[in-house]
């Protein structure tokens, strides 16, 4: 699924260990894409090419109730060489931008958001072979190896990639993962943009639905993230909602496979203008993610960030203290009393 980016270029991921009491309860995660990490080229200088979001505006969405935020970030930024060491300038600004989401008692699900790509070669190709995502993945996760509230969000939208090829890749990136002793909650996407409409077509390679299945995880503890926008095509680069209808019927879709298949669900992007079709759409959304917190563990919603236009539809992002429509439902759904999550599976579980 493409989405709406500028400037360059349902929230699933959240880890969840629920008690049987606890798992009709309304979703735990609930929050925001932050924007701004994954801005620019790969050489581009921070404060001018891209950025990570002050502490004001953390602090802003952690007093709307938000619990979760979604950070992206582009790898080749933060390794700058296949197999190579993490950048320690890069290393250090995530972390820093991780510990204030912490500081502001929100979860971080950190974002690699390159659609499946290591500059132009697609993952699972020569030199971005599963190999060397999964080294990838083994650096990375040592660093917030099982640390409270640190989520880790395989890749953003993979797409023109077979659905198998994307499982070999993820299964890599898991026990690469879990090789280097990382028990942190996992997300895992679907390729075909990971739309929540199509996750039971055969777009290439094989229905998500059908080959994701094949997921490995040596502890069992992982979401599937999926997206879904309400505009007419899904991609989320239209102001309008003449897809709500079929979004909304997109999520429930998925939240019957993730029942039929006692799986969890993470929707990691959703967005729309501010419209009565737009807002309805949303507010059903939500409604069905509430219902079914036994599916759903959370939602992100995109996006929001300082370097956001104020005329950007979807924008979240506050100006001069005003409140957007979509963020005041945000905050609405947000404060429905939810079970508790756990973003770390216990040793010896």
């Amino acid at each position: 699924m493409r989405t709406r980016r500028h400037l360059t270029a349902l929230l699933l991921a959240a880890a969840l260990v629920p008690s049987p009491t606890l798992a009709a309860d309304p979703p735990c995660y609930r929050g925001v894409n932050l924007s701004g990490g994954e801005y620019g080229e790969r050489g581009g200088t921070f404060g001018t090419n891209y950025t990570y979001p002050s502490e004001e505006t953390i602090g802003y969405f952690a007093r709307k109730g938000m619990s979760v935020i979604r950070l992206p970030f582009r790898w080749e930024r933060l390794q700058p060489a296949l197999r190579g060491r993490l950048d320690e300038d890069e290393l250090k600004r995530i972390k820093d931008t991780v510990g204030l989401i912490r500081k502001h008692g929100m979860a971080v699900l950190l974002d690699p958001h390159n659609f499946g790509y290591y500059d132009k070669v697609q993952v699972g190709t020569a030199p971005a072979t599963d190999a060397a995502f999964g080294d990838f993945w083994a650096r990375l996760a040592v660093e917030f190896a099982n640390q409270d509230g640190v989520l880790f969000g395989l890749m953003n939208e993979p797409h023109d990639i077979k659905a198998t090829d994307w499982l070999d890749a993820a299964n890599a990136a898991i026990r690469s993962i879990r090789a280097v002793g990382a028990r942190n909650l996992i997300l895992v996407p679907g390729t075909a943009w990971s739309g929540a409409h199509s996750w039971e077509e055969d777009v290439i390679g094989g229905a998500n639905g059908t080959v994701m299945l094949g997921v490995r995880d040596p502890l069992d503890f992982y979401a599937y993230e999926v997206h879904q926008y309400l505009d007419v095509d899904s991609s989320g680069t239209h102001p309008t909602c003449e897809g709500a209808t079929a979004a909304v019927e997109a999520i429930a879709g998925v939240t019957a496979w993730l029942k039929k298949n006692h799986k969890r669900g993470f929707l990691g992007e959703f967005g729309a203008a501010a419209d009565k079709d737009c807002m309805s759409g949303l507010t059903e959304i939500y409604s069905t993610m509430s219902d079914n917190g036994d599916a759903w563990l959370g939602w992100s919603y995109w996006a929001a960030g300082e370097w956001w236009p104020a005329d950007e539809p979807f924008n979240v992002q506050p100006r001069k203290g005003a409140e957007r429509p979509q963020m005041r439902l945000l905050a609405n759904s947000a404060k429905a009393k939810a079970g508790a999550c756990a973003s770390v599976k216990p040793a010896g579980n």
